[in-house]
């Protein structure tokens, strides 16, 4: 039996019409004589998509009991007997009640597939396993009910169902998506113009991926070899010289030309590993390439143009990139060089692009060894050159019949004596020098096999030719010298360059530079040690690597920063050349160790700063804001107290309602007073356990009138973990300020719902609203936005409730509230636990929670 095939319409947001398109597919299809039912579709009381239901068959769901509620799923096994040729499974996500047939619905879908029944279904990208950490990074949801990967792409068939964010957002407001009073909730929580436009990239480049998969398939079916110039893919060949940052900037700008472009870096490397390529510049080209967006290949071939093409033909690119050639002008007799090869080769399909650098023309050169001259093996091969070489040399000269000459002799000889400079410098040449002269004094220069040398012309001969040999020996061992000193040199600039980086980059960690030290000078340990004053003992102020040691003296090799701070090492002694970068690394030591402290010392400075302002304002404030409820009172009590005045009960009523009105006031303000002056102190020390919101957000809204809140606390929300006290006083702080900003008639919203293992309450008014500008400002202490008049506080009450909620591991931010007026979110961590899954899942199969939360 042939598998069914699977089609999914893949949709960023709920709302955007992924159900709407299944059944108007379906409506095609049955017009069309098709046998199509309907399986399972959650048309979530949405009029539009419910019309859509009409004229289509539709199985009958199976009916399963869970912890005392009635729940409704697909009835797999009456869809596999009725074998329609096609099934419509809506949200393919979806966790289905514990007791059915199956824990996923993806999974009663691999039924139906398998029994040859055709599946049209519906997803979320925010549903998509692999997408799941990045969705809670830009929604702050995370989403229970997911699907793998591998269930979606291995579909026949992916539909992309897309919606502009604004249009979804009018979909939204005009209430065809979500019932009105969810719709304020949703628009200003998931539904956010930003959230909703992550989501339309993250489904758009999915489902561009999904496509270019199935380009490279049917090109590989169909063994094409050609490249499609469907998406812009710039191939930048690099050989691993400082060229190559150039040529992947330059890529990177042509990319930005074209939205959706790709870059690919490549190094062709040969296969007998035989390389010039410098191993550092390479890591640092492919950190360049990764941080611009893209990606870095090793390839192995020994033929450059063939391999880089054929690369670039296997990942359908359009473009490759490639340096002037850094040749010199003679070196193009050994061939046309790879940028021409490539250029030639590549075909009407791909764009060769030469690009200019300041390395053209100058030369590769040879990859030279740090911290060696020469090396081992070169000074012994060196010496074999300069020993045996002249005495294999004599035993084959003197066993030819052919008489060659002094003169050729001499050459010959010569010839070993370079070979040895060349190979093991000066030593092995002066020694093949001398032993090469006694050599043709002995056996070819007349008197042979003696010592002497009878004509004077071939004692000239002899010393030209220790004398040039002894030069020779010398140039190559002064280059050799040279060429150590250059590379140490370029080290030492290096770590330099690094020192004067940090620097400027402001880096402040000192740990990180100790293990800088350590890496560069190959110690064990390294530790910065310092003392109040010459009789004091050391004491370490960072130290890395195991053992430090606790005094200079115990250091393999200690550098002294000023008369009371060193930086000890030990694992090795140093040579007394490595001790100026050793400096300059001390130096810098104690600079990041005086930044940390002085930053330390701004902290403080900071807070006083801060405790002087507050203390200014509380002055302020005790001078006018506490004496007025205070001059009130008196003023009531004297009256209360004059005998000349015959009050009346009404009199005496409202006098006394009066000085309990100035006392109550009096005594919020002295409770949020004290309540700052603990949170600055941090003598706030919160009680958490776990709650029910609606034991503690009822008791808050008492200092407001009865009629100027409305509150939406559903019974489902799982238990929080918060200090009841805490909590009831900073919804306490937001409702009543909410309830001073609303205009006359206007409810003041208080709402709780999940998010994940979070749950917020929203306090929503109709007021004037904040600017976005100021929105952090109000919760500074004694602040008070607008034209709030002097009367109506000090300017605590936001600030003391943001305080508690960070106090015990929340948030308070201020958000627009949609249609005009300010939204205090509330955020506190859920109670983990089991008793909050049957809750959950009961919310999700009756799909109650999408309205408030993120949908499923």
């Amino acid at each position: 039996m042939a598998r069914g095939k699977l089609r999914i319409y893949l949709g960023a947001a709920p709302g955007v019409g992924k159900t709407y398109a299944m059944l108007s597919e379906a409506h095609r299809r049955v017009e069309r004589g098709t046998d199509c039912v309907v399986a399972l579709v959650e048309h979530h009381g949405r009029p539009r998509t419910e019309v859509m239901l009409h004229g289509l068959e539709q199985i009958q769901r199976r009916a399963i009991d869970y912890r005392g509620g009635a729940f409704t799923e697909m009835d797999v096994d009456a869809v596999l007997e009725r074998r329609p040729a096609v099934a419509l499974v809506d949200e393919l996500a979806h966790t289905n009640v514990p007791g059915a047939r199956n824990t996923k619905r993806w999974q009663d879908v691999e039924e139906l597939l398998a029994a040859g029944i055709d599946v049209v279904s519906t997803v979320n990208i925010q549903h998509l396993e692999s997408l799941g950490d990045v969705v809670e990074s830009i929604t702050g949801v995370r989403q229970r009910e997911t699907v793998p990967d591998e269930v979606v792409r291995r579909a026949d068939q992916i539909e992309l169902v897309d919606m502009s964010p604004q249009a979804l957002r009018r979909r939204m407001a005009h209430g065809n998506v979500y019932q009105s009073d969810k719709v304020d909730a949703a628009l200003s929580n998931y539904f956010r113009p930003g959230n909703l436009t992550a989501l339309r990239e993250l489904a758009l480049l999915w489902v561009a991926d999904r496509v270019d998969e199935y380009l490279q398939q049917y090109r590989g079916e169909h063994g094409i070899q050609s490249t499609w110039q469907a998406r812009e893919r710039i191939v930048v060949g690099l050989t691993g010289g400082p060229e190559g940052r150039t040529l992947i900037r330059r890529a990177a700008r042509m990319a930005a030309k074209g939205s959706g472009s790709e870059i690919l870096a490549v190094y062709v490397a040969r296969s007998d590993g035989l390389t010039s390529a410098s191993p550092k510049e390479l890591t640092v080209q492919r950190t360049l390439v990764e941080d611009l967006g893209g990606s870095f290949h090793h390839v192995i071939g020994d033929d450059i143009p063939s391999s880089l093409l054929a690369f670039a033909r296997g990942v359908n690119a359009t473009q490759i990139v490639l340096g002037s050639s850094r040749r010199k002008a003679w070196q193009y007799i050994l061939g046309p060089g790879v940028g021409q090869t490539v250029a030639r080769d590549s075909g009407p399909d791909l764009d060769v692009h030469i690009v200019t650098h300041e390395e053209v023309a100058k030369g590769r050169g040879l990859p030279v060894a740090r911290g060696a001259r020469l090396g081992r093996a070169r000074i012994v091969w060196g010496w074999a050159a300069g020993v045996l070489g002249p005495a294999l040399l004599t035993v084959l000269l003197t066993n030819v019949e052919a008489d060659l000459g002094l003169a050729n002799d001499m050459l010959l000889f010569l010839t070993l004596t370079v070979a040895a400079a060349l190979i093991g410098g000066l030593l092995p040449a002066l020694a093949s020098a001398a032993f090469g002269s006694f050599l043709l004094n002995y056996f070819f220069t007349p008197p042979v096999h003696q010592v002497t040398i009878a004509d004077p012309k071939n004692i000239v001969a002899i010393v030209i030719f220790v004398l040039v040999a002894v030069s020779v020996a010398s140039v190559v061992d002064v280059a050799a010298r040279r060429t150590h000193q250059a590379a140490r040199l370029r080290a030492e600039s290096e770590i330099l360059s690094f020192l004067a980086g940090s620097v400027l980059r402001g880096e402040t960690s000192l740990d990180a530079l100790l293990e800088r030290v350590r890496e560069t000078f190959a110690m064990e340990s390294v530790a910065l040690l310092e003392r109040a004053g010459d009789m004091e003992p050391w004491t370490r102020a960072g130290s890395v690597g195991p053992r430090p040691v606790g005094r200079p003296e115990d250091a393999d090799v200690d550098m002294p920063v000023g008369d009371h701070m060193a930086l000890a090492l030990s694992g090795r002694v140093l040579p007394a050349e490595d001790r100026r970068v050793l400096g300059a690394f001390a130096a810098q030591a104690a600079v990041v160790l005086d930044r940390r402290r002085l930053v330390g010392e701004a902290e403080e400075a900071r807070k006083l700063a801060e405790g002087n302002r507050i203390r200014t304002a509380l002055l302020a404030a005790v001078s006018h804001d506490l004496r007025t409820p205070l001059a009130s009172i008196k003023a009531a009590v004297s009256s209360l107290r004059s005998e000349d005045v015959a009050w009346s009960d009404e009199d005496r009523a409202e006098l006394l309602e009066g000085i309990e009105a100035g006392a109550d006031r009096l005594d919020h303000l002295v409770g949020n007073l004290l309540d700052m002056s603990r949170l600055q102190t941090g003598t706030v020390t919160p009680l958490i356990r776990e709650i029910d919101l609606d034991e503690v957000v009822p008791m808050a809204l008492g200092g407001v009138p009865e009629d100027s809140v409305v509150l939406d606390i559903p019974e489902t929300l799982p238990m929080v973990e918060v200090d009841p006290g805490l909590l009831e006083r900073a919804v306490a702080n937001v409702v009543e300020n909410a309830v001073k900003y609303s205009p006359p008639g206007r409810s003041v919203t208080v709402a709780a719902s999940g998010l994940a293992e979070r749950v917020e309450i929203r306090v929503t008014d109709r007021g004037p609203g904040v600017p976005d500008a100021a929105k952090d400002r109000i919760f500074a202490p004694f602040q008070r936005y607008g034209d709030a008049p002097r009367g109506a506080g000090v300017g605590l009450g936001l600030a003391v409730a943001r305080g508690f909620a960070e106090a015990m591991g929340g948030t308070l931010a201020a958000e627009d509230t949609p249609g005009g007026g300010l939204t205090m979110v509330l955020t506190v961590r859920a109670a983990p636990g089991p008793g909050r899954a049957p809750t959950d899942h009961a919310a999700q199969a009756t799909h109650a929670v999408q309205a408030t939360n993120a949908p499923s």
